[in-house]
């Protein structure tokens, strides 16, 4: 074990979660949002071990925090480890402690950003500065980022970054952040860590349609709210067709393997992927096909509603939002099925449009992952996956870098980690921020 991951690294890795915890960078979207008191925390701290760190912004008070560690080798390719301040809206009211109070208690740290994503950014603080104490330097350069607004557009942050200071990630070919290696417990007593090698695409749509406003005691046939409803519901109800990336297959041969189960032919003899293949091993393999069930498909999902102002007023135009996810190859299927589901009477257009990402699973930087997650826990499965939402890495991608989804975490049982993703009461042990501690020092030197 390494000699400089001491007792107080470990500390650190848990008061540094709990403290920037505390900081509310809650983003509401639409540019309302404020990370400036959680990025000088952490350029603090980073100062503090001798890293010089950069704060940037686009606008006021969505700051960003860069900074770069030099490696032994300068003639390596650089990594980028990167993680985000912001955090999405939480409800105290809701809550069995308040979300931004950073309680510790029986061992747990609780609070929005426990696990998305403040207990990364702690881990990785954590890790450089028990180098800078010990004099440890990795083979290539590592570059720092602390990101704003990765929970709405990334304009403010991450994209910001790389639009007008792609210098400051000169040499990074390859990208390590959020959300994998933490456990998947399928209830079998199995211990699953997937490691992110993709990310579906991100389609963000605005439907409208238009019609007759009107009395609301008369008949009307053009009524846009009957319009858009009719939409949202095709839409809601449709079943998207298989489509495998070499993520998801690389997934699934894996799990197959870890149940014993043989793996079908997920092809049909004109090279189209049989459903009915793809659908049965996922049934085989029971909880455990909760890591791939959502990035077999693509996907559109109705999120919100708008018409009228008055209950007995027609009115002549009602909006839907719909969430839709894109796998790699997939954009074509994507926008003719949206055309065909909208039909004649609404218009739909893009919101907010993302790339779909994908990183080689057989590549040397994946069996690091692999080794580091397996060196702490001998007696785990390490799987890829792929991503149902998405990150900064789609960002970071236009620079060249090859990303993918590594903060790990050891939890025990029945504590859901993606169900504590935007999800009430969210919170990490303080047993699974020293595990990570350790298997993200171990990987980032060997990487």
């Amino acid at each position: 074990m390494a000699e400089h991951i001491d007792d107080r690294a470990l500390d650190e890795a848990v008061r540094f979660t709990s403290d920037l915890i505390r900081f509310d960078t809650t983003n509401r979207g639409g540019g309302v949002g404020v990370e400036r008191p959680a990025a000088e925390y952490v350029a603090a701290r980073l100062a503090e071990a001798g890293i010089e760190p950069l704060l940037l912004e686009k606008a006021p008070g969505r700051t960003n925090v860069v900074a770069r560690i030099p490696g032994t080798d300068p003639a390596a390719d650089a990594l980028l480890v990167h993680g985000h301040l912001d955090v999405v809206p939480a409800d105290p009211a809701e809550w069995t402690v308040h979300p931004f109070s950073g309680e510790i208690r029986d061992g747990v740290v609780w609070g929005r950003g426990a696990v998305d994503m403040k207990d990364s950014d702690a881990m990785v603080l954590a890790v450089v500065r028990a180098w800078a104490r010990a004099g440890v330097r990795p083979r290539r350069d590592i570059v720092l980022a602390f990101t704003a607004d990765e929970e709405d557009t990334a304009q403010f942050g991450s994209g910001f970054l790389v639009a007008t200071r792609p210098e400051l990630f000169d040499g990074c070919t390859e990208a390590v952040g959020e959300s994998g290696a933490y456990t998947f417990h399928p209830g079998d007593g199995r211990r699953i860590y997937p490691v992110a090698a993709g990310e579906r695409g991100t389609s963000w749509l605005n439907l409208t349609a238009r019609g007759r406003a009107g009395h609301g005691s008369k008949i009307n046939h053009e009524n846009a709210v009957t319009r858009v409803a009719a939409a949202v519901t095709r839409i809601g109800e449709h079943t998207w067709p298989v489509r495998l990336t070499p993520t998801v297959r690389a997934a699934l041969a894996e799990l197959a393997a870890i149940y014993g189960l043989p793996l079908p032919d997920l092809d049909r003899a004109d090279g189209t992927v049989d459903d009915a293949a793809v659908d049965g091993l996922l049934a085989r393999i029971g909880p455990a096909a909760a890591l791939v069930a959502a990035t077999v498909r693509n996907s559109a999902n109705p999120t919100m509603l708008e018409a009228g102002y008055k209950l007995n007023v027609i009115p002549g135009r009602a909006t839907a939002h719909v969430d839709g996810r894109v796998l790699p190859g997939g954009d074509e299927e994507f926008t003719a099925t949206l055309d065909r589901l909208t039909g004649p009477d609404v218009e739909w257009t893009y919101a907010h449009r993302e790339i779909p990402l994908e990183a080689p699973v057989d590549a040397p930087s994946f069996a690091v992952m692999r080794e580091a997650l397996l060196h702490f826990d001998p007696g785990a499965h390490v799987i890829p996956y792929c991503m149902s939402g998405g990150t900064d890495a789609k960002q970071f991608s236009r620079l060249g870098m090859r990303s993918y989804g590594f903060m790990p975490l050891r939890l025990p049982e029945g504590v859901d980690y993606q169900a504590m993703f935007h999800g009430v009461d969210e919170r990490v042990p303080v047993s699974a921020l020293h595990f990570g501690t350790r298997v993200l020092d171990r990987a980032l030197r060997s990487l």
